[in-house]
C-alpha cells in the first residue's frame, strides 16, 4: 500500500506496532525522524498520533481517503444560548442571515465527500514571509506546499462532523482570545495546534477562503460572542476576509497572515 493512499479508517484499525512501522516509513520518505507516536480517544475509538521532525519543523501525519467535509445544516441546530447571542448581533446589523443557520450557510463550506491523499502537515501555522502569490515558491524551495482548503478542513476536524473541531458548542461567557484555557487551546485529534486563535488568519492554495481565524475582526469589532467564535469553526471559509486578503488593500499586509506547510508523501 502506498503511504499516500492510507485512509483514516485503515489508520484507526492498526495496532500500535503497525502504526509505528507506518510512521517510520513516512519519516524515512520525508527525510525526518519520528519524535512522538501515541494513541488518543477520538470519535468513540482510538486514533494514533504521529509527530515527525524534518529540518527543525514538526509535522503530523494526516491520513486521508474518502472523507466527509462541511457542516450538515439539515442536522445541526444551535443551542438556545447560541441563537440568543446571534439574535443580539442581528439587531446590530452584523450578520449575513436572518438566523444563525442562515448565517452559517453563507460562511461555511457545503457538506460533501472528497478523496484526499495522506500527507504530513505542519503542527504549527507559520507567518508568511512573502505575499500570498509568492508563498508557493518560498515553500517549494523546501520541498513543501500550501495545503488545499479541503486538506486544511480535514486536518482540523479529523473526521468530526461538528461545528467546531471539539464539538458543536462553544463557551459564550468569553471571546476566544482572553487567555483562558478552553477547547480551542488544546491540540486537535491529529496533534495539530489549529483553529486556536481568532487573531490568526491561515491561507491555503484556495484564494477564496481564509481559515482558523479572521485576524481578530469579529472580536475587535464587538460582533457578539457567537460571531467571535465562528472563525474557529472547522468549515468556516470566511469569504469576506478572503476578499480583503487577496484584494489590493490586503496585498501588503502578508506578514499578518499565516499558512500551514504540507509535505506530500
Amino acid at each position: 500500500m502506498s503511504l499516500a493512499d492510507l485512509t483514516l479508517d485503515e489508520w484507526r484499525s492498526f495496532d500500535p506496532s503497525t502504526a509505528r512501522r507506518i510512521a517510520e516509513q513516512a519519516a524515512q520518505r520525508a527525510g525526518g525522524r519520528v519524535t512522538l507516536i501515541d494513541t488518543t480517544e477520538h470519535l468513540d475509538g482510538p486514533l494514533h498520533r504521529v509527530r515527525i521532525v524534518r529540518d527543525g519543523r514538526a509535522f503530523a501525519l494526516i491520513p486521508g481517503g474518502r472523507v466527509s467535509l462541511g457542516l450538515d445544516l439539515d442536522r445541526w441546530r444551535p443551542t438556545p444560548r447560541q441563537a440568543a447571542d446571534y439574535a443580539e448581533s442581528l439587531e446590530q446589523g452584523l450578520c449575513r442571515g436572518t438566523d444563525l443557520r442562515a448565517h452559517l450557510a453563507e460562511v461555511l463550506s457545503p457538506r460533501r465527500d472528497v478523496v484526499l491523499a495522506t500527507v504530513l502537515m505542519a503542527v504549527e501555522d507559520e507567518n508568511l514571509t512573502a505575499p500570498p502569490t509568492d508563498t508557493r515558491a518560498v515553500l517549494a524551495a523546501d520541498g513543501l506546499r500550501m495545503p488545499t482548503a479541503d486538506e486544511w478542513e480535514h486536518a482540523c476536524g479529523a473526521g468530526a462532523d461538528t461545528l467546531f473541531r471539539w464539538g458543536d458548542d462553544c463557551p459564550l461567557d468569553r471571546v476566544p482570545h482572553e487567555g483562558a484555557p478552553g477547547p480551542e487551546t488544546a491540540p486537535n485529534a491529529f496533534g495539530l495546534r489549529i483553529a486556536y486563535d481568532t487573531y490568526r488568519s491561515e491561507l491555503t492554495a484556495d484564494t477564496t477562503s481564509v481559515h482558523g481565524g479572521d485576524g481578530g475582526e469579529s472580536v475587535c469589532g464587538g460582533y457578539g460572542r457567537m460571531l467571535a467564535w465562528l472563525p474557529l469553526a472547522t468549515a468556516n471559509r470566511n469569504p469576506a476576509m478572503a476578499g480583503f486578503v487577496y484584494g489590493p488593500e490586503g496585498e501588503d499586509l502578508y506578514e499578518d497572515y499565516s499558512t500551514r506547510p504540507v509535505l506530500t508523501l
